[in-house]
């Protein structure tokens, strides 16, 4: 577990907004050099591992992209107007630290609105809006702004990975580095006469988009899509609302965004929840209403591909601060070691 914690810490840190993910792609790769058949990267940038066999065919998709921002425009004193790339609540923007990866390298900055101590009474009780806020670099000018970073570059969150107890950890960006570790340490372990497609996707928080083309070009025979789910075992969620707890064990996602996303194949269905059973793994079974994942591209790709999505239990999605236990993460790769297995 302690190497799994390692790799974990390094893809929570490593940069890689949609469209923007090779320095992830870099990790898996080294990652898996020597553990697989084939590496390769296709043209949308989606990495795409193979271990070859002479059974079936399962592709595993994990996505490698986190949310983020990107520069929109610098103004005349060197401050940056940002858009939002994913779904960000701009309630968790405010005040975070970020960086921006510029040409010639990462620049730090500081995300800034006007100070409470200047806004009516009306202003303070309102969310303010990112398109109120601005990023500080301590330039003193557009021109002294622009040596430094440039409009398109992509932005990232300066948030630290840290352990806590009970074996969780918090950091950024864990949707969906954690799927990615996931990928990554099934491929290692697994031993089995399928022929197992691991696939780093690029570009799913922005429409799934890795996962359309990499699914079209390998045509598997099933798929399964590496994610994490939301884990309401704290104050504020109802059980009925996020059932998934954490050390609960990987969730099984039944269907998702309300049918209109996954509907899992009850082959699938069928085969995790037996491999549950008989190799004794908990797991968490989830109907959601929530979002979705890749495997709602991939299950309609070509004629259709039998999917299903398997998720680590994640609490405070989406921001700087997720949590999530390397309990639930081994339990996860255990469960699917020994499905792709009994293939």
């Amino acid at each position: 577990m302690v190497i799994m914690k390692e790799l974990m810490k390094r893809l929570s840190v490593a940069s890689g907004i949609s469209g923007f993910e090779g320095e992830v792609r870099d990790i898996i790769r080294s990652e898996l050099e020597g553990h697989v058949d084939e590496i390769e990267e296709d043209s949308l940038g989606n990495i795409i591992a193979v271990k070859r066999g002479s059974g079936p065919s399962i592709m595993l998709a994990a996505h490698m992209d986190e949310i983020g921002l990107m520069v929109r425009h610098i103004d005349k004193k060197g401050f940056i107007r940002f858009s939002k790339i994913g779904g960000i609540s701009d309630q968790m923007i405010l005040n975070q630290a970020v960086w921006i990866h510029g040409e010639n390298g990462p620049v730090m900055g500081v995300i800034g609105s006007k100070p409470p101590h200047r806004m009516k009474a009306s202003e303070r009780k309102k969310v303010t809006t990112h398109d109120n806020m601005f990023i500080d670099i301590g330039a003193s000018s557009r021109e002294d702004a622009e040596e430094l970073v440039a409009v398109g570059d992509p932005i990232t969150f300066h948030a630290p990975y840290s352990e806590l107890a009970n074996s969780r950890f918090t950091g950024k960006a864990l949707d969906n580095r954690i799927g990615c570790l996931v990928m990554v340490e099934v491929l290692k372990r697994v031993e089995t006469g399928a022929t197992v497609y691991g696939v780093g996707t690029v570009q799913e928080e922005v429409g799934l988009k890795g996962a359309k083309t990499s699914a079209f070009r390998l045509n598997p025979d099933m798929t399964l899509a590496l994610d994490v789910t939301i884990a309401g075992d704290h104050p504020g969620m109802k059980e009925e609302e996020a059932p998934a707890k954490l050390e609960g064990g990987p969730a099984i996602i039944l269907t998702d965004a309300s049918g209109r996303g996954i509907i899992t194949h009850p082959r699938v269905k069928d085969w995790l929840l037996e491999t549950a059973r008989e190799e004794d793994i908990p797991v968490q079974i989830e109907v959601s209403e929530g979002g979705t994942t890749d495997a709602t591209a991939i299950h309609l790709t070509r004629e259709g591909i039998p999917a299903g999505v398997v998720s680590v239990p994640t609490r405070y999605i989406h921001t700087t601060v997720s949590m999530a236990s390397m309990k639930d993460i081994e339990m996860t790769v255990d469960l699917l070691v020994k499905a792709i297995e009994r293939l």
